[in-house]
């Protein structure tokens, strides 16, 4: 069963989860016409799978450590660093540590096709 989105207007907490941080599943916090925002939950040493989305998104590390690999290179992200990437950039993340990532995924207007992440719940 999918969990609830968040609403225009809520408060969302975002912050490090701490000790929690292994009891958390990865989940969509909020999912409107042109917004998304993605909390994904990385355990050390497991890699997230190559994809990618239609258009430009950030990618901020909450807390942790990932690494954003590209075809172009690999970016390392420690917590309260953010990265831009460009629309269709294939990437895949990799934990190096426990890690909590906030992705926000900005749609074109034009853009009505939903790209399934792997391994959100």
């Amino acid at each position: 069963m999918a969990l609830p989105h968040a609403q225009i207007f809520d408060v969302i907490a975002v912050g490090p989860l701490g000790s929690q941080l292994g009891a958390t599943v990865s989940t969509s916090l909020i999912k409107t016409g042109r917004i998304q925002l993605l909390h994904l939950v990385l355990p050390a040493h497991r890699d997230h799978p190559e994809y990618s989305v239609a258009d430009e998104c950030t990618i901020h590390c909450l807390e942790g450590e990932v690494e954003v690999v590209t075809a172009g290179g690999t970016r390392r992200l420690k917590a309260g660093r953010l990265l831009v990437l460009a629309a269709q950039q294939r990437h895949s993340l990799r934990a190096r540590r426990d890690s909590a990532v906030l992705v926000t995924l900005v749609k074109d207007e034009d853009c009505r096709k939903v790209v399934p992440i792997p391994g959100l719940h």
